[in-house]
């Protein structure tokens, strides 16, 4: 074009560009990422007082790869590592940012000594230091979470882990791995070696309970690692954990339980006492010895059960705890053992706990076993080959209710077997089985002894009749 000023042209490009970056700009057009970009959160507590919190999210800008970016997007400071605990809690936006800054400047030091900066969390551990946190109250993530659901954290279970880890885990080449470098052929491999590992009896662990117990107990621990490492892969996953089939516990019929009733089985009142709370009220016995007087309702009447001793079998470590399920549950007071438990108050006085002898104590925990075996030897019970237990009480009473028509949903609930709701109508519904076993029991015992007839005496019987 001719005559047309080419220096004016490009001056007029220049301020159209400045005119309309400064009015997109000035509406709200995307600018740069900041590095760090940290919002305020306000709520109200239960109070009514008003609580901030910070978020924050890393963004490209900072210079740290995607995939680590991508991890750090709407975090809470609570999620920083330990290393920048300082900053877990800040008290203002600027200190959120200052902290949001210190993890951007560890996340790129990582980088530059390791290779990779991801799954830098509050738990960038070996497998060895994660299982071991599990095998202490104090220090397993399980404590928290069960507490929150008001479910206490079971003693007897952290003595099982701490067993497989001290026996089996402790000294295994996946314990000397990071959690974030555990792959799942790491974990088949390791369920491989627990296979094929002795046991003290020199059978293969393959197949046993503690097998069961031991990869369980680690997928378990895996798996709350998950929870604090959302984005992380867990190679447990796809491990299906192991089923054990327990051999059936034995039982007794209807008939043996009441032989155990006849005069002359017990020699003591507490032996009554017991034999009626674990086959008429089918209580464990670390639910039995830890009945308070308070526990009877004598009215209703009915047993409330809010506590067991943990750790029962072991007198340096027994503790009150919740019993088995973590739940308060009804049971039988049956009429027997009203009776029973009055005599026993009578004898030995009353006590902290129900069942005590004249000095408080309550009896240990072989007392039962040992005193069973006398019971059904006593009775005239042939075994047979049967493994007959304290626990098998709790068999035969199902034994019987289910032989007697009741709900098996019932039965289940009765004995605490799953999660349970107490219903007031339960209760009623089996008591009425119970007590028709109560009444026979009653029968039984009111019946004197048939004294001894001698050996010899006997034959002579015999020869008097058949001559």
């Amino acid at each position: 074009m001719k005559g047309v000023n080419r220096a004016a042209i490009a001056q007029l490009k220049n301020a159209s560009a400045r005119y309309f970056l400064s009015f997109y700009i000035g509406e709200g057009m995307a600018r740069p990422k900041s590095p760090v970009v940290v919002q305020e959160r306000k709520r109200t507590t239960q109070k009514g007082k008003d609580s901030k919190t910070y978020i924050f999210t890393i963004n490209e800008t900072s210079g740290l790869p995607t995939r680590v970016c991508q991890e750090w997007q709407r975090k809470s400071f609570q999620n920083l590592p330990a290393e920048l605990l300082i900053f877990s809690n800040p008290k203002s936006k600027a200190a959120a940012e200052t902290g949001a800054s210190a993890l951007v400047e560890l996340l790129k030091k990582k980088l530059e000594l390791e290779g990779s900066a991801r799954h830098v969390t509050v738990e960038d551990i070996t497998v060895d230091e994660w299982i071991r946190k599990f095998i202490s109250i104090e220090t397993s993530p399980r404590t928290g979470i069960n507490a929150s659901k008001n479910r206490p954290y079971s003693e007897n279970s952290v003595d099982t882990y701490k067993s497989y880890y001290d026996c089996h885990i402790k000294d295994d080449p996946i314990t000397k791995l990071k959690m974030t470098e555990v792959e799942e052929d790491d974990a088949l491999e390791f369920a491989t070696r627990m296979s094929v590992k002795k046991l003290a009896d020199g059978r293969a662990m393959g197949g046993t309970r503690t097998y069961t117990g031991v990869i369980i107990f680690v997928r378990m621990a895996f798996k709350n690692y998950q929870r604090k490492n959302r984005r992380w892969i867990n190679p447990f996953l796809y491990v299906d954990p192991p089923k054990h089939r327990s051999r059936e516990r034995d039982a007794l019929s209807e008939e043996e339980v009441l032989k155990l009733f006849k005069p002359g089985v017990h020699q003591r009142t507490m032996e009554l006492a017991v034999c009626a709370a674990i086959f008429l009220s089918g209580l464990r016995r670390s639910e039995v010895f830890a009945l308070k007087p308070e526990d009877l309702d004598w009215h209703t009447p009915k047993i409330t059960v809010r506590r067991a001793w943990q750790n029962f079998d072991n007198a340096a470590k027994r503790t009150l705890g919740p019993p088995k399920g973590k739940k308060i549950r009804d049971a039988l007071f049956d009429p027997i053992l009203q009776q029973a438990v009055k005599k026993l108050w009578e004898e030995n006085g009353r006590h902290e706990f129900v069942f005590c002898w004249k000095d408080g104590t309550v009896p240990g925990p072989s007392w039962t076993r040992f005193n069973l075996s006398k019971w059904l030897e006593r009775a005239g019970i042939k075994l047979n080959g049967r493994n007959i237990v304290p626990h098998s009480a709790r068999h035969s009473l199902a034994t019987i209710l289910i032989d007697s028509g009741e709900n098996l949903f019932n039965v289940q609930k009765l004995l605490d077997h799953e999660s349970l709701k107490t219903t007031k109508g339960y209760i009623h519904s089996t008591s009425a089985t119970i007590r028709n076993i109560g009444k026979k029991i009653s029968v039984v015992m009111e019946k004197k002894p048939e004294p001894e007839i001698p050996d010899n005496q006997q034959e002579l019987k015999i020869i008097k009749i058949t001559g």
